[in-house]
């Protein structure tokens, strides 16, 4: 090869997203019985953790842009799991509230992260370290 750096085995990049890719791949029949795209599973933890949120704030945790976030809450409202409406002090922002169904579907999910956890090739401290690394790396990435 003329230039080494191009090699895909030297990309740091490759394996996260390949990584990236075939975990989200096993969440998937988890998430089918709870008729959920992994999207819409990270979008419904925010909510069952902080129950109303802007759709700017939801945005910013979950790292999607509007253009992604919009289609995604319309389905989750025509669920019945969320409900959107403009805050009424300012109209500009839109907020999104978790519905009694949708928190009723933690009952559901609540086994998710285990067994997840349990298809990893990764002891506690391992995953420990790997979690740290990545959230270093997106936190300096956000400051950009």
């Amino acid at each position: 090869m003329k230039y080494e750096c191009l090699n895909i085995k030297n990309q740091l990049c490759f394996p996260l997203y390949a990584v990236s890719h075939k975990v989200t791949k096993r969440y998937k029949p988890y998430l089918d019985e709870l008729d959920l795209t992994y999207t819409q599973y990270i979008t419904m933890m925010v909510l069952w953790d902080q129950e109303k949120i802007s759709v700017k704030d939801l945005g910013k945790q979950l790292h999607l842009d509007s253009g992604t976030l919009t289609p995604l809450l319309k389905r989750l409202e025509k669920k019945g799991l969320i409900t959107r409406q403009r805050y009424k002090d300012d109209e500009r922002v839109l907020l999104v509230s978790i519905t009694k169904e949708g928190m009723d579907l933690q009952e559901k999910a609540h086994t998710i992260p285990e067994r997840i956890g349990a298809c990893l090739p990764l002891n506690k401290e391992e995953s420990l370290q790997l979690y740290h690394l990545l959230y270093k790396i997106l936190d300096d990435m956000e400051e950009e």
